[in-house]
């Protein structure tokens, strides 16, 4: 994979065509909907902080193992957009994975997946990007879909603490989306990923005594998922900065939306049956991805 060190585009040209940066992350949404169970695994061995600390880590020397030829050009604009990025993402799995301790699986796919209608309103409010009309209905039918994969019990919020870490989550992700979008076409983003991994996993080990969180003893579970995650997480932030770079944040939203559309897929192949409901929800996630793509006539021309 090769990207310029530097170019001045900041925002993605509009693109109606499904191509290989919407394929890279229908991919990464296909290993997110298979994850919790691993992280709900890792947390049977480990606390939060320790796991997703040990995951990034691993991340970021896999990634400066593959940056290393570009690694000395960094630029005072890279490390600022790959520490912005890193603490979004700490924030986010993090918090993500410290509600998954005490909560289903389900519950907390269903509540991370609130990012989708959240990333058009952090670009609205923080970048003064307003999406276009037809990007709201789509975020509207993903969200709708989402709602019904969750099912009443998934989407049934009583707000506990670990219901709020996750809430949280959700906003964090947005975040990291948008902030995605906004440095995508401005930097070199293999150094860029190399940073944000970093900047992730030194935030972690760094509040562990703050938490009281001590290192756990070895386990093969443990070093598994974080094997698995860790070398996971490095092709994953390359192929989102990569492909973002070319597609705008709420199109790519809308893609992550099918996260829990995958983690059915894998379900039913381990014998579990998707309700019709379910079915439905998986069907307005694909359709909104289609509608937030069309256009009428006269924007068009314009």
């Amino acid at each position: 994979m090769t990207a310029p060190a530097e170019t001045t585009a900041s925002v993605p040209p509009a693109r109606a065509r499904f191509g290989a940066p919407e394929a890279a992350l229908v991919v990464v949404t296909m290993f997110w909907g298979g994850t919790f169970l691993i992280v709900q695994a890792a947390m049977s061995a480990s606390g939060p902080l320790f796991f997703v600390g040990a995951r990034f880590a691993l991340a970021a020397l896999a990634g400066a193992m593959f940056a290393a030829p570009v690694l000395k050009g960094l630029t005072r604009r890279e490390l600022f957009a790959g520490s912005a990025i890193g603490v979004a993402i700490f924030l986010g799995y993090g918090l993500q994975t410290w509600g998954l301790q005490t909560i289903e699986t389900s519950k907390s796919g269903f509540i991370t997946a609130l990012y989708v209608p959240l990333v058009p309103l952090v670009q609205w409010l923080a970048l003064r990007r307003p999406p276009q009309l037809m990007s709201w209905v789509g975020v509207g039918f993903a969200f709708t879909g989402l709602i019904l994969l969750a099912g009443p019990e998934g989407a049934r919020l009583s707000f506990s603490p670990a219901e709020l870490l996750t809430i949280g989550g959700a906003v964090a992700f947005a975040a990291e989306i948008s902030l995605i979008g906004a440095f995508a076409g401005t930097v070199d983003l293999r150094r860029v990923t190399v940073v944000q991994l970093g900047v992730a996993s030194l935030i972690s080990f760094a509040l562990m005594p703050a938490f009281g969180e001590g290192v756990p003893e070895f386990s093969w579970v443990l070093a598994a998922c974080v094997g698995v995650m860790g070398l996971a997480s490095t092709l994953i932030h390359l192929a989102m900065n990569w492909a973002q770079k070319r597609i705008s944040p709420t199109r790519a939203t809308l893609i992550y939306a099918g996260e829990p559309v995958w983690a059915g897929v894998f379900g039913r192949l381990a014998g579990e049956r998707l309700p019709g409901l379910a079915l439905v929800g998986a069907a307005l996630i694909v359709a909104g991805v289609i509608v937030s793509e069309l256009k009428p006539r006269r924007w068009r021309e314009r």
